[in-house]
């Protein structure tokens, strides 16, 4: 069986999910609050990349941008957002049809599943402050039978 990152596209596939979703949040009036301060010029790529680590592919997010901690402390310390994180969810479900992964059940319900505990979950943790979350975590790892651990 290929894995969840296989199944969508490898990096080429996560990478125009990753351009969809983003298209998506930055014209959603709610989630782009989150962007107002700017973004990494490469966040798009970034994003992709850090997917493509947590989905079972290549761990060039780690090797070259960060680790988990970094990612975690990039979402926190915005206090709590829930408004926010549920149309962050419908704007990647909505970009998994514009690419073409909703058509497959099994796959739309593994990414949107691996999303929504993403979102809801190690992005929002931590919402009083940057300084709560703990050094040295990992890219989490999501397979066709969600979180490993």
């Amino acid at each position: 069986m290929c894995t969840v990152f296989e199944a969508a596209g490898g990096n080429e596939g996560l990478q125009r999910l990753a351009e969809a979703w983003h298209r998506r949040v930055m014209a959603d009036e709610v989630v782009s609050h989150a962007f107002s301060h700017g973004f990494h010029p490469q966040h798009v790529e970034r994003l992709a990349a850090y997917w493509a680590e947590a989905l079972g592919g290549p761990t060039t997010y780690s090797d070259s941008y960060g680790d988990e901690s970094r990612v975690v402390r990039m979402h926190s310390g915005n206090g709590e957002h829930e408004e926010m994180d549920r149309r962050a969810i419908a704007g990647f479900d909505q970009a998994l049809v514009d690419v073409g992964l909703a058509d497959d059940i099994a796959l739309r319900q593994v990414l949107h599943d691996y999303f929504t505990w993403a979102t809801t979950t190690t992005m929002s943790r931590y919402p009083h402050s940057a300084d709560d979350v703990p050094s040295g975590l990992k890219v989490p790892h999501w397979s066709w039978d969600g979180l490993q651990v």
